[in-house]
């Protein structure tokens, strides 16, 4: 499968979650703009003020991420590939009496933007949606100004790995983490899945260590706590004790040679 269907195919695919009201396509509520800081940034990566920085919310439209940062003080602009999830951004933004940006496109290909624009890069969970995150943190890097932030998130190769339930083994792991074709198409809506996207599985080895070959070097990592002991078996919280399902990761722009990384997608597995 060529990237530009499978960037075509989740366009729709959002446009549709955007319509149908998805869980990720809930604009913000009233109650997040009250300490909008704190509604987002759970770790205090950020500190304690943004205003007048100049933010790149990426691949983060739906409603909630742009007008939340805005109402923060901060100068926003939102890329996302669905105009449907745009429109929400731009919806919330004039309830709100705020000014954001919205532009159609993708993560891996930011040539509207300038080079060094922005102050922070926020990035909720998406790289999944691409089959190649390097030109994704190349063009990142390229867009942020010399010591600026770069706060992603993303999903755990291992929970897209690993079954959505238990047998009687337990989850098993199904894929091997050097598949490189799209997972098949999720129909049932899920905490792990989102129905009718295309996800690609993502080596720690491009994740993270693509991000430092970009010229991103990371200063800390979590892992949002979503498993709980006394959960019921088959729920999102009790898989989450065996695949934990995503990671977060503050990152900051420096200065970097050329990138000279040969791509291991090229090995070939007995």
């Amino acid at each position: 499968m060529k990237p530009s269907d499978a960037l075509e195919h989740n366009r729709a695919a959002w446009n549709r979650l955007a319509e149908q009201q998805n869980r990720l396509a809930k604009p913000a509520r009233e109650q997040d703009f009250a300490n909008p800081l704190a509604s987002v940034d759970g770790p205090g990566w950020l500190g304690p003020d943004i205003t007048g920085k100049s933010v790149l919310c990426l691949a983060a439209g739906g409603g909630r991420q742009g007008p939340i940062y805005a109402a923060a003080g901060a100068i926003v602009t939102v890329v996302d590939l669905s105009p449907t999830m745009l429109e929400l951004d731009q919806q919330v933004a004039k309830k709100q009496e705020m000014n954001i940006r919205t532009i159609e496109g993708s993560m891996d290909d930011l040539s509207m933007l300038g080079d060094a624009t922005f102050d922070i890069v926020i990035h909720p969970v998406s790289t999944c949606y691409v089959s190649d995150v390097r030109p994704v943190y190349a063009e990142v890097a390229r867009v942020l100004r010399m010591g600026g932030l770069y706060i992603s998130q993303h999903k755990q190769p291992i929970s897209l790995q690993t079954s959505l339930m238990p047998g009687a083994d337990g989850y098993t792991i199904q894929r091997s983490a050097y598949h490189s074709d799209p997972l098949p198409v999720s129909k049932t809506s899920n905490l792990v899945r989102e129905p009718g996207t295309l996800e690609f599985i993502h080596r720690y080895e491009m994740l993270l260590g693509q991000m430092c070959r970009s010229g991103l070097v990371i200063e800390d990592i979590t892992e949002p706590l979503h498993a709980d002991r006394t959960a019921e078996t088959g729920t999102f919280e009790h898989r989450s004790q065996f695949a934990p399902p995503y990671i977060r990761v503050k990152a900051r722009r420096i200065e970097t040679n050329a990138d000279s990384y040969k791509p291991s997608s090229a090995i070939v597995l007995p």
